[in-house]
């Protein structure tokens, strides 16, 4: 037996009250979701943006950051497939209990070495290696429970409101570590987010469910592994799909990583500008997000995702050479807005595509796009910055993510006109 979220339509006048753009919070599972969440992730975006920080302190490394990136590819990258197979076969909710109180102890423990003073370097690279683990299963289950607590009906709007969700949680969270930083340092952030889950965990246990009978595949894990990667391989429009999105996840937002570098040597900036820079990028990722959510179930999805994913390698390479902090915020709302764009009209048209019964095992494969994989662009980003210099190497990075997305559209031109 399996526990399954219940959608729970409302009834008309409920549905009349709320605009289009929200019409999935008539869901009571999606609402204590959406809450728990908002408030996990702003945490999250805390520790991310204080931790960046905290190592470019500690090392005065653009390599340093990169490292640190990249230490959650390994365990991403070897166990984000298997983490599809356990997300098929297991209750969702059961699943993602499991991996937010992992997530949140794992933070309690790097605010504890930070309170302490004693924490280093590799302290960090251990923990994010851990925590890549733990999203190798997080990531896969999160995408796949969304279908259960809304129904297809609602679906891409869901997927949208868990963009404007994580994003609006991108503008608090930068701009609250950036205070925090100036003002009592990176242990009252890391601290915070370990609380922050408690949140998200509360949210997923009050969720009203019912039983129903799973329906599992016969055979092993490694044959069902095997059918996931199969049935990917077999459709076209998935297969680049997910190229799309490794290419972005590698060369596109790698440049986050040398981003503490880049604000402290090309913007004359502190914690204050650094989280300014990010809470603009989160910024225009709601407002990209907003656009998917009212307009989405549209059609053009497919002419929707190229324009972005042509767009934005364009507006980071004029990002890379900016000295002042007003034009840089200007181009870093662009940012946002390019990366929602592509990462939401990917999610949803693969959700769309895909059969329910091999629904975690791609989707684990989309989130190895960017906890395996992106981790690699992190360290090379890193390794270039210092050789090549900051702006030279973004512009790089933009260019080669430029190149391949049109290599992918031009191989596969019926991206352009998916529905």
């Amino acid at each position: 037996m399996d526990d399954q979220a219940v959608p729970g339509p409302a009834s008309p006048a409920g549905v009349s009250r709320l605009p289009r753009a929200f019409i999935a919070l008539r869901h009571r599972n999606y609402q204590l979701y959406f809450g728990g969440q908002l408030v996990s992730v702003a945490g999250t975006w805390m520790q991310i943006v204080a931790q960046g920080w905290l190592v470019y302190e500690l090392s005065h490394s653009e390599l340093t950051l990169g490292v640190v990136g990249f230490a959650s590819a390994i365990p991403a990258l070897l166990i984000s497939p298997w983490g599809g197979v356990v997300v098929d076969r297991m209750p969702k909710r059961t699943l993602l209990v499991i991996t937010q109180a992992a997530a949140m102890l794992l933070a309690l423990i790097l605010a504890a070495l930070s309170f302490l003073g004693h924490v280093q370097v590799w302290h960090v690279v251990a923990l994010s290696a851990a925590l890549g683990v733990v999203n190798a299963f997080d990531g896969p289950a999160r995408q796949a429970f969304v279908v259960e607590m809304v129904g297809r009906e609602d679906l891409t709007n869901a997927i949208a409101m868990n963009s404007m969700m994580f994003n609006g949680a991108r503008v608090v969270g930068p701009a609250l570590a950036g205070l925090l930083l100036a003002a009592v340092g990176a242990s009252w952030c890391f601290l915070l987010n370990g609380l922050s889950f408690l949140a998200v965990i509360g949210g997923l246990l009050a969720m009203r469910l019912e039983p129903r009978t799973s329906r599992l595949e016969i055979g092993s894990p490694w044959q069902q592994l095997k059918a996931g990667v199969g049935y990917v391989y077999r459709h076209a429009e998935i297969f680049a799909l997910l190229l799309l999105a490794l290419i972005f996840s590698v060369f596109g937002i790698s440049y986050g990583a040398i981003l503490p570098a880049f604000v402290d040597q090309s913007l004359r900036g502190g914690p204050t500008a650094f989280g300014a820079v990010n809470a603009a990028t989160g910024l225009g990722a709601v407002a990209g997000a907003l656009v998917v959510a009212r307009y989405g179930d549209r059609g053009r999805r497919g002419r929707w995702l190229v324009l972005a994913n042509l767009a934005f390698p364009l507006i980071l390479a004029a990002f890379a050479w900016q000295t002042s902090v007003g034009p840089a915020l200007a181009l870093a709302f662009g940012l946002g807005v390019g990366f929602m764009l592509q990462f939401t009209l990917i999610n949803t048209l693969l959700q769309t595509r895909v059969a329910d019964a091999v629904r975690g095992r791609v989707l684990s494969l989309y989130t190895l796009t960017f906890f395996g994989f992106a981790p690699f662009g992190n360290l090379a980003i890193g390794i270039l910055a210092e050789a090549l210099g900051l702006s030279l190497t973004i512009t790089l990075s933009a260019a080669v993510a430029l190149a391949l997305s049109l290599a992918v559209i031009a191989i596969v031109p019926r991206v352009r006109r998916l529905p």
